[in-house]
């Protein structure tokens, strides 16, 4: 079990909680499954002409190219063999797939922080996902859990992104270490780690850059905050979580590939899922990059932000 999930199901125990996944994605499910359904439902043979219309489905899904291509194959397959002769059995056989494609065993495993040491997680993503919410978010999770968490404001090209950040650690009442505009944000990492450690804190969540010159820029930069942690606190950070907004829909799968290729990625977490039809971008991370979904956002409440389960999700998408 990932640590940042709890050992009892109080939180999707609460009334109307799948219902509230279900109106969240409502968007994705109409996009998706509604098409399936009608055409489904129109009594066509199962044959290639049909085939066709399955995988342009699929593809303006945005499931990802290597996903549609395994579940055409997959459809193909099964009607060759006469297992999958009805339309029912068609669409149950393509959520089961996608179910499968989204689990992911021991991908969310990396290092684990030794006794008495916090468990440090550098959050990256782009200016205008949602990261420093999403942090805040995040924040208020693990403090209701009971553990000491410490925010870093390592985005030190934007006076506007330390401030959020402080405003988010005042709202949750965790401490935020923080240094001026302009600073160097891996002296500030330095510095929150070294305050992390003598403080017992258990959670570190290191806020970064989103923008800067050119992606080159950005791309080194990150890579000297993950080196600077590491010599700080060996096998820190614990985790590397980028949040992406589901709204970009391909391009998302070309940022996490890019941000994967420069840093090396232990979990995505996709915002603003409530927003759009391009939810199907879940599965294209997934499985074309075999990175593990670890948290979505289907709103703007404190607890709209929740870790991922791969059946709830389709199930909410296929209701």
């Amino acid at each position: 079990m990932a640590f940042w999930k709890k050992n009892n199901n109080e939180e999707n125990e609460k009334p109307g909680f799948f219902d509230r996944l279900k109106q969240g994605l409502s968007k994705t499910r109409s996009g998706l499954t509604g098409k399936l359904d009608k055409l489904l439902s129109t009594g066509k043979a199962i044959n290639e002409d049909l085939l066709d219309e399955l995988e342009e489905i699929l593809y303006t899904s945005d499931l990802g190219v290597v996903a549609v291509q395994e579940l055409i194959e997959m459809v193909r397959m099964g009607v060759a063999r006469k297992e999958l002769n009805d339309p029912e059995k068609v669409k149950e056989a393509i959520k089961e797939n996608i179910i499968k494609f989204l689990e992911i065993p021991g991908a969310t495993k990396k290092h684990v922080p030794a006794p008495g040491q916090p468990t440090v997680i550098m959050v990256i993503g782009v200016n205008g996902v949602g990261k420093t919410t999403t942090i805040g978010k995040l924040a208020s999770m693990f403090k209701d859990e009971g553990k000491k968490v410490m925010l870093i404001a390592a985005d030190t090209f934007r006076a506007a992104a330390i401030e959020q950040l402080s405003i988010w650690g005042e709202r949750v009442g965790v401490e935020v270490v923080k240094q001026s505009h302009g600073s160097d944000p891996s002296a500030v990492v330095f510095d929150g780690i070294n305050a992390a450690v003598a403080r017992g804190t258990d959670i570190v969540l290191i806020d970064t850059a989103g923008r800067l010159h050119t992606k080159v820029n950005l791309m080194d930069e990150l890579q000297k905050i993950h080196r600077i942690t590491g010599r700080n606190l060996p096998g820190a950070p614990h985790h590397v979580w980028l949040v992406l907004d589901a709204t970009t829909g391909q391009n998302a799968i070309s940022q996490a590939d890019l941000f994967n290729r420069s840093i090396g990625i232990t979990g995505v977490i996709l915002t603003k899922l409530d927003g759009t039809a391009k939810g199907g971008i879940v599965v294209g991370i997934s499985h074309q990059l075999r990175i593990p979904i670890i948290f979505i956002g289907i709103g703007e409440k404190m607890d709209d932000l929740r870790p991922f389960d791969a059946k709830e999700f389709v199930d909410a998408i296929f209701a």
